[in-house]
């Protein structure tokens, strides 16, 4: 365990002692009293929900709050069944400020207790996601500030290519995930690093290597360390933004002309190995590959590339619904319904853009409006729920 903590210790040092004592601490328990292993094996029957259960069950939604007060708007969409997931944040965008839902090892393990408690109550019989971005360095949710042990960027770890190291690594974060209650991670950054000034990814550190061989072997590794530890792991931003010059959570960014298909080296890999448990599609504008829409909201891309062409068959979650380069464009409705045409199974609204605690309901309706139209249908919402299912099968 030493050497574990060694490796997860900043580039060029070692963790602080109240860095090493809060890694080994009681309070950051390896083995979660709930979590991934806790919940069934097995969700109730998609025939034997209501079709706003089912519906729910294809949402992950964002929040504030440290705890979950009863009668909380969040805490009742458990409870009803009415919510797939929730993703938790250390930070609150929109006011900058921290503890928006982290802010120690006992606090955010007694809230993912009660998310789960929740979810027991009702139609989900405790299958409830509970996600983070914890991918390192500059974005990982659970960080020193909170008590948690410091992590490498996936750049460092990629220039330094040692597996080993990464092993690691990723080792001591899947543990600290699991001791938290966390049971998916939406990490690791497989983008090829195109464009290293790339402001959403290269300038942050996010991605392990411009070499696809580099990054399939990193994240390999970084995927296996969580599975041991029982979490699973959605493979980002498919199909590739690692060439783009801006950020879709500012507005539209096109890479048609950057673009190349070596990117989908390693989706297509990790994919064919079946290491990754689910594969967020992200929101850049792809001429070559679906000139009207980007890839979040495109058939071609989502059913056609990733799955008919690469093979998934596993669950396909949206990057955030709620980024200007979605939301100012198709807005909310009309996206959400683009986004279940394409073949998207979750859709995320992490309500860091904008903040609505009433998101979920307001997706439900809209799609209940869309499955009475007859331009989704029932069957279509079915076939998510069983992709989505698996992530609750336990990690191979």
């Amino acid at each position: 365990m030493t050497a574990i903590v060694a490796a997860c210790a900043p580039a060029g040092g070692s963790l602080a002692p109240s860095q090493l004592s809060t890694a080994l601490s009681p309070e950051a328990s390896l083995v979660p009293s709930t979590g991934p292993t806790a919940a069934p094996s097995s969700a109730p029957s998609a025939s034997a929900a209501g079709l706003r259960s089912k519906i729910g069950r294809l949402l992950v939604v964002g929040f504030r709050g440290t705890a979950l007060p009863e009668g909380s708007l969040i805490r009742r969409a458990i409870e009803a069944g009415e919510l797939g997931g929730v993703i938790l944040f250390d930070r609150d965008h929109l006011t900058g400020t921290a503890g928006r839902n982290i802010t120690s090892p006992s606090q955010l393990s007694a809230l993912t207790d009660a998310i789960r408690s929740a979810a027991l109550t009702g139609p989900l019989g405790g299958n409830v996601i509970v996600a983070v971005d914890q991918e390192g360095g500059k974005i990982a949710r659970l960080n020193p500030s909170d008590g948690y042990p410091a992590t490498e960027t996936e750049a460092a770890l990629g220039a330094a290519n040692d597996l080993n190291h990464t092993t690691d690594a990723a080792t001591l974060m899947a543990i600290t995930l699991a001791g938290a209650g966390i049971d998916l991670n939406l990490a690791p950054v497989v983008d090829l690093n195109v464009n290293p000034a790339n402001p959403a990814i290269g300038a942050l550190g996010r991605s392990f290597s411009a070499d696809p061989a580099v990054v399939v072997a990193q994240a390999s590794a970084v995927i296996d360390a969580h599975h041991a530890a029982g979490i699973k792991c959605a493979i980002k931003h498919f199909p590739g933004e690692g060439s783009a010059t801006a950020n879709t959570d500012d507005g539209t960014v096109d890479v048609t002309r950057s673009w190349t298909r070596a990117e989908l080296q390693p989706f297509r890999e990790l994919v064919a190995a079946r290491a990754p448990d689910a594969v967020m599609v992200g929101h850049i504008v792809n001429g070559q590959l679906d000139p009207q829409h980007p890839a979040s909201l495109s058939r071609a891309t989502v059913t056609g590339l990733l799955r008919s062409d690469i093979g998934w068959i596993g669950p396909v979650i949206s990057d955030d619904m709620q980024a200007p380069a979605i939301s100012r464009a198709f807005g909310t409705d009309e996206a959400i319904a683009l986004a279940l045409e394409a073949g998207v199974d979750l859709l995320l609204f992490a309500n860091q853009q904008v903040h609505d605690e009433a998101i979920g309901t307001h997706a439900i309706t809209v799609i209940e409006g869309l499955v009475g139209s007859g331009r989704i249908s029932e069957a279509r919402i079915d076939e998510s729920i069983s992709r989505i299912e698996g992530l609750f099968a336990p990690t191979e």
